[in-house]
């Protein structure tokens, strides 16, 4: 099952930079980019530090504790410490309103 929640409007995401939202039980960075908006999880999977915190750099996020860069398409580490990639959500752009698309488990009965 597909859940499609809405974040901002575009125009209050600031550029270059993350922001930490809750969503359906999950702490995502949301990077706007231009027009393009990248999530991934908001935990660094070396240290656990927020990387909605981190600099954005040609296409990562450095994470602020031990400075693993993340790539912001695929969530894999392109730096040590971190050797485990981080989830990524797909995001989309309506009417001017950023979206995140979250797959939900489903629950057997």
């Amino acid at each position: 099952m597909t859940e499609r929640i809405r974040v901002a409007p575009l125009a209050d995401l600031p550029d270059g930079r993350g922001v930490r939202v809750e969503a359906a039980g999950h702490r995502i960075a949301v990077f706007r980019v231009g027009g393009d908006v990248y999530a991934l999880d908001d935990r660094c999977s070396h240290a656990e530090a927020s990387l909605a915190e981190g600099e954005v750099f040609e296409g990562s996020v450095e994470c602020p504790r031990h400075g693993s860069e993340f790539d912001l398409t695929t969530g894999e580490p392109g730096s040590f410490p971190a050797t485990t990639p981080v989830a990524v959500y797909a995001t989309e752009v309506v009417d001017g309103d950023v979206y995140l698309i979250l797959e939900r488990a489903e629950v057997a009965s």
